[in-house]
């Protein structure tokens, strides 16, 4: 499983599954997990991750900007409260991700799917 996560539609629109989102909310990343947020405005965040939230709401410390020539207005900056709507990707250290819990969640989230449609 890559690094990369979370991710929404190309049209801007937020696909986060309940897994995903509870993946994040409760892993194992402690507070000295370094996270890459990928904004919908093409900016690049990387900080220590402090907490999320159930609408992915995101608090990094010691942040740096991926392009800061591009952002210098951002290079004074040192902790963001990031709105989990603004979102695109969240990139997570490999280390970090719990790969068996999500492959079973996806299969237990399939086999419901499947057994909504046979009843319906």
């Amino acid at each position: 499983m890559s690094a990369q996560f979370l991710q929404d539609t190309r049209q801007h629109r937020s696909v986060f599954t309940a897994k995903e989102k509870d993946a994040l909310e409760y892993s194992d990343l402690t507070s000295t997990a370094e996270v890459t947020v990928e904004l919908k405005n093409d900016i690049s965040i990387r900080g220590t991750l402090k907490s999320v939230d159930q609408y992915l709401n995101i608090k990094l410390d010691d942040i740096t900007v991926l392009d800061d020539l591009k952002y210098p207005h951002m290079s004074s900056v040192k902790n963001v409260f990031i709105r989990g709507s603004v979102v695109r990707y969240v990139h997570l250290p490999a280390a970090s991700v719990d790969t068996p819990l999500l492959e079973d969640a996806t299969r237990r989230e399939a086999a419901q799917a499947s057994a909504k449609a046979r009843q319906g």
